[in-house]
């Protein structure tokens, strides 16, 4: 392990070990169910949860990041800096719309900067029991605000002592069970193993939950398995060197302790480290299951019980029996590993619900590898510690109904009230609900329609799909999905004056339904129709009184509309409408932004006898997803300066910001200023623009004779290196902070060797970033693929420096949703000299 690494993977244990005390304090101080930590990351404005306690981590998966400018109190909290105070769900819904449609159940919450840093280093958040106190009255608020500003100074040390870097989270929360320890017994013990010494670090509490003495305590990873029960030691062992291979167990370990009682140990590797990391690791005391009773194993109706992390902590043997397993397969397992069928989006509402809310849940589910006859109906009863769960066999299920997949929504619940299976009813209220918020952030014609498919037809039960959109006085199909290939094709493009229902709902403003096929057939006669089965609605698009065009929902079996549908439906096209009307205003400015993105990039690159060069640019495909990125290449003095950069922001704004900056390096690199100077005088011209935005970039100072090279970088991604023997490596340089920012900022030099064949590639992060997954691995992702590109460049013994360009592109330009636009530079010395009294010239371009 590199001394870099040693030094970053400890500030990360005590980073983790802050962030956990932190968070299990909080739910005493509450009297809180859950609690847990944002923190900032990497990503500028973006917040990812670092630790959750109280709550399976992946049932909340959604909400893991979240944007500093999103309408959410997390947001708010961080970025104004002030405690937000949720009491119940009406404040909820009354302050925070959006979030309350994600999670429309009765608890409250609070949400506490974390201070120290502008605007905040995080944001402290606990949910508790709905309270219709005020908020003054709130228990623990000033305890809260204590521990933010204990975590706050203790990240202020870390900071001081590692960097800024040291507090920055990336990755997967920290996912914790809460203590339920009786009062005055130790509830969790903390301890740290390194795995390239055995060495073990234990606090004090750890020695009570394993029943030593503190002299008798293990100073390594073996003596840390001796102290619990044999048959558990080498478990223990395995488990240690896994997590600090990177693979912690799914679910805590359950141990006997040297006393002979039970134990749960949790483990997770710090991130961020090179080589084996050193693992961290708790001790928690398991409180009761709330139901592992001898009587419970006698009732004929199926019990089991979770914690509030979704772990089996009991179940009886009527459970086992209606859930198909065995019952040691269930018992200690996380309920989403022992029966996944279970996990379906249909019932995770359900589970929320359940471990957020007090309120029993209800509903039907069909068992995996099951026939029609084989549904259960589960209910579930929340607790403080566990939820308790019943199931027993449902009966009165219609599979064409309820089945998902098979004419229903999402699964019984989606279509039928609960405990009223087959009974036709209007979906949950907050689907519409979703569906409007959904809408909010469609920016495409495409994207709106996907809405419409992922939202609209689930909560209605449909299943066939079609979007019209009305341009010179024609329809035009811009949405299919269900309907036979080909079918739509006819009318594709037809006029106004047509007598079918998608023009007659649009230029007479009123929708058509139609509870079966033969009745539109009688309506209509002669229409060409896609099935003998079914029930049709033309809905007219109309925004601010101007016709869009026509969505058409079918649906597979004969159906009312009852009035209440009818009005909703009706709404929602109007909603469908203007995020249509939105979604072509969109797509303009974009077509606009690429037609400025392009005219501002080079059509051809400055070129020398002993350098080859190729880039790429390749533009977002998600709205205005376009327009920040750039690459060059300058002559500068007798030599080449390589400049890569990304604006922050899309649309024609940021293109336009681009091209100044582009503009302003090529000035500063004509003049051949060294790399230091250009990132600075390039931070101050961006400063004076004050367009809001800011950028990263890096620039590079290539002499092509020796190969020497100085390179300054401003908040970019590091660039790569392949060697002529195929060794590909990340260059470790030091940079400043994005250009924009600091009017003060210094962007430190460093000096490197370009060797003849040798590969060098500039990137942006939408090369290597992907929503969810880490950068780090999209930067190996892409040191393996330029590992893999070829031999040297020029067809010596493999593909052209082209060829390599395109090769690591070729993901990305395929991808069907690329959320941002992407940049690539690549650099290669010839081996020979020959043509050095050639003159310079330019290199073709290809985006």
């Amino acid at each position: 392990m590199t001394g870099s690494g040693e030094h970053l993977g400890r500030a990360r244990e005590r980073l983790t070990a802050l962030l956990v005390d932190a968070s299990t304090a909080a739910l005493g101080a509450a009297d809180a169910h859950v609690a847990g930590v944002y923190l900032r990351s990497g990503t500028p404005g973006l917040l990812r949860l670092s630790t959750l306690v109280g709550l399976p981590g992946p049932l909340f998966r959604p909400w893991w990041r979240l944007h500093a400018d999103r309408p959410f109190p997390v947001a708010d909290a961080y970025r104004l800096g002030t405690r937000v105070v949720l009491p119940n769900a009406t404040e909820m819904v009354r302050r925070y719309p959006q979030f309350a449609a994600g999670l429309p159940f009765q608890f409250g919450s609070v949400y506490t900067p974390v201070p120290g840093a502008d605007p905040s280093f995080g944001v402290l958040t606990v949910l508790r029991p709905a309270t219709p106190d005020t908020e003054d009255e709130l228990p623990g608020l000033d305890r809260l605000c204590r521990l933010a500003e204990d975590l706050g100074t203790g990240l202020r040390e870390l900071v001081a002592e590692a960097g800024d870097a040291a507090v920055a989270w990336e990755g997967e929360p920290v996912c914790v069970r809460p203590p339920t320890a009786s009062p005055g017994t130790a509830r969790i013990g903390r301890f740290t193993w390194d795995p390239a010494t055995s060495a073990v670090r234990a606090d004090d509490r750890l020695h009570t939950l394993l029943g030593l003495a503190p002299e008798e305590f293990p100073a390594t990873g073996p003596g840390l398995a001796a102290a619990v029960a044999p048959a558990d030691a080498d478990h223990v062992l395995a488990a240690l060197r896994e997590t600090a291979a990177g693979k912690p167990p799914v679910s805590p370990l359950q141990v006997l302790a040297a006393d002979g009682t039970a134990r749960l140990v949790e483990l997770w590797p710090p991130a961020g480290t090179d080589g084996p990391s050193p693992v961290s690791g708790i001790v928690v005391e398991p409180g009761p299951a709330g139901a592992a009773d001898s009587a419970a194993d006698l009732l004929p109706q199926g019990v089991f019980c979770l914690d509030r992390t979704g772990l089996v902590r009991y179940a009886n043997p009527a459970a086992a029996r209606l859930a198909g397993l065995p019952r040691s397969e269930l018992v200690g397992r996380p309920l989403w590993k022992a029966m996944p069928w279970l996990s379906a989006p249909a019932y995770d509402d359900h589970w929320r619900g359940a471990l957020l809310a007090p309120d029993p849940q209800h509903f039907q589910v069909r068992r995996e590898g099951g026939g029609d006859g084989d549904w259960l109906t589960l209910s579930l009863h929340p607790g403080p510690d566990v939820v308790t769960c019943t199931v027993t066999p449902a009966s009165g299920i219609d599979p064409a109904v309820h089945l998902p997949g098979t004419g229903g929504s999402d699964g019984p619940d989606a279509a039928a009230g609960p405990g009223r299976p087959g009974s036709p009813s209007m979906a949950p209220l907050y689907r519409p609900i979703a569906l409007a918020i959904a809408l909010t952030d469609a920016v495409t014609a495409r994207q709106v329609s996907a809405v419409v498919m992922q939202e609209l037809l689930p909560a209605f039960g449909g299943r066939r799909l079609a979007i019209y959109l009305l341009q010179d006085r024609h329809l035009y199909l811009a949405w299919e999905s269900g309907f036979p290939p080909g079918f739509l094709a006819p009318f594709d493009g037809v006029g106004l004056d047509a007598r079918i229902p998608g023009v007659e709902s649009l230029t007479t403003g009123r929708p058509l339904f139609f509870e079966s096929m033969r009745q539109l057939g009688d309506t209509y006669p002669g229409l060409a129709l896609d099935a003998d089965e079914g029930a049709r609605a033309f809905l007219p698009l109309i925004a601010s009184g101007r016709p869009v065009g026509t969505c058409i929902l079918g649906f597979e079996a004969e159906r009312g509309f009852s009035s209440e549908e009818r009005t909703v439906l009706t709404a929602l096209a109007g909603l469908i409408a203007h995020a249509m009307e939105k979604a072509q205003r969109y797509d303009s400015e974009a077509a606009l932004a690429r037609g400025l993105q392009q005219a501002l990039l080079p059509r051809r690159l400055s070129a020398h006898p002993r350098v080859e060069t190729a880039g790429r640019y390749l533009p977002g495909t998600q709205g205005m997803d376009v327009g920040g990125d750039w690459y060059d290449v300058v002559e500068a003095g007798d030599g080449l300066a390589l400049v890569i950069g990304d604006v922050q922001g899309h649309g024609v704004q940021a293109a336009a910001t681009m091209g100044q900056l582009r503009s302003a390096v090529r000035a500063f690199a004509l003049g051949d200023r060294p790399p230091d100077e250009v990132m600075s005088g390039t931070n101050h011209l961006l400063i004076g623009l004050d367009p809001g935005q800011f950028a990263s970039c890096c620039y590079l100072r290539l002499d092509p004779a020796t190969g020497h090279a100085r390179v300054a970088r401003a908040g970019h991604p590091p660039p790569l290196l392949r060697g002529p023997d195929g060794r590909t490596r990340v260059l470790e340089i030091p940079g400043g902070v994005v250009l924009g920012v600091d009017p003060r900022a210094r962007y430190p030099v460093t000096e490197l060797e370009l060797e003849p064949d040798a590969i060098l590639a500039l990137y942006t992060d939408g090369l290597v970033e992907r929503p969810g997954a880490d950068i780090d691995d999209g930067i190996s992702a892409l040191r393996e693929a330029l590992a893999r590109a070829g031999a040297a460049p020029g067809g010596r013994g493999g593909r052209s420096l082209s060829g390599v360009a395109d090769q690591l592109t070729a993901m990305a330009r395929h991808a069907t949703d690329r959320p941002d636009d992407v940049a690539l530079l690549l650099a290669s010395r010839r081996p020979h000299a020959a043509g050095d009294a050639a003159p310079r010239g330019v290199a073709p371009v290809t985006s």
